[in-house]
């Protein structure tokens, strides 16, 4: 499915330059992550490992950089921010890193281990339903109250562009890319990830991957508006970090002039991949982040991937999963490749 007809103004896109600027103010924050070969090597498949960044994800990336162009006196107040989990961690340990405090508006259905870390930087945590406009608006009442900066997960350009700084990493790492594959939840990581490598990498094809059962962004660009999924239908998916109900403005913008296409995987397809990517590339990965490694192993002609075209990059954007859970899915069913 191509996606680039009937776009916006590209003016109003994050450009290079604010990812470029984002990288430097992340230097020294941010781990550069490494790419970890994953299958076989006449796959030519390499995995962008952001569960290895300090918070287990990428979301340190835009949270911090959000945060640090701040004036000081905002951000001195405090910060806020609505999230099922790793944007939640992200947030709370800028706060830490720069020694404000922190509220964080969590769904009840979130994930305990990311729930505890949270807690564990020193944020608060506020609980609430498991619908993603209900902890948005909770979240804007309290920082209304309190005075607090808001960090929006992912429909802002501060947080663009530092999520484009892992894409900026992969084009500068993988001179001859052919194809980058990344997931998407409310859009932010996506849209970063594409704007750099339209830039740096323009023959490279951006592919983004979402859950068969949280699929608004798919819907989105086919409709050619944003689409609003339920909270009760996008909730169904083991993907806790894609269960946002609708795509940004902003993302929308990047996504729907700089995506080639979005691809869906099954939850059972989903589990698989993080099977795999725990025996091929010795990588602890939740759910979301095992995407893009789903899409590669089982629906590699779907989205046109061949390796005789050069290295195929997919984006791990985290490993933050519940030790119970993981066990399961290192047991999981492999389905056929396709």
């Amino acid at each position: 499915m191509t996606v680039r007809a009937g776009t916006p103004d590209p003016s109003a896109l994050v450009s290079i330059d604010e990812i470029r600027a984002a990288a430097a103010i992340l230097a020294g924050v941010a781990l550069r992550t490494p790419l970890v070969p994953f299958g076989a090597p006449e796959r030519n498949q390499w995995l962008k490992a952001e569960s290895l960044q300090a918070i287990g994800a990428f979301k340190i990336r835009g949270a911090y950089h959000a945060a640090a162009v701040l004036a000081p006196a905002e951000r001195a107040r405090g910060l806020i921010t609505y999230s099922s989990g790793n944007h939640a961690q992200g947030v709370a340990r800028a706060a830490r890193l720069f020694g404000v405090p922190a509220v964080i508006v969590m769904p009840s259905d979130a994930p305990a281990l990311k729930k505890a870390r949270v807690e564990a930087d020193g944020a608060e945590v506020v609980v609430v339903g498991t619908a993603s406009d209900e902890r948005k608006r909770v979240a804007e009442e309290i920082a209304a109250e309190r005075g607090l900066s808001m960090i929006p997960p992912f429909d802002d350009r501060r947080i663009v562009a530092g999520q484009g700084t892992c894409g900026l990493e992969i084009a500068e790492d993988v001179p001859d890319l052919s194809a980058v594959l990344v997931p998407v939840g409310g859009g932010g990581l996506a849209s970063g990830v594409a704007a750099a490598i339209r830039a740096l990498a323009p023959r490279a094809k951006v592919i983004g991957v979402e859950p068969e059962l949280a699929a608004d962004a798919r819907a989105s660009l086919a409709a050619g508006r944003i689409v609003r999924w339920e909270a009760e239908q996008v909730s169904r998916t083991i993907a806790d970090g894609t269960r946002t109900q609708a795509i940004g403005r902003l993302n929308f913008a990047h996504l729907s002039r700089q995506l080639d296409r979005i691809v869906t995987v099954s939850e059972a397809e989903i589990a698989a991949a993080v099977r795999l990517a725990a025996e091929e590339a010795r990588l602890v990965v939740e759910p979301s982040g095992a995407l893009p490694v789903a899409a590669m192993r089982f629906r590699a002609r779907e989205a046109g991937l061949d390796p005789a075209e050069g290295p195929i990059v997919g984006v791990v954007s985290g490993g933050n999963v519940d030790p119970e859970r993981y066990l399961e899915y290192l047991v999981a069913a492999v389905p056929p490749e396709g």
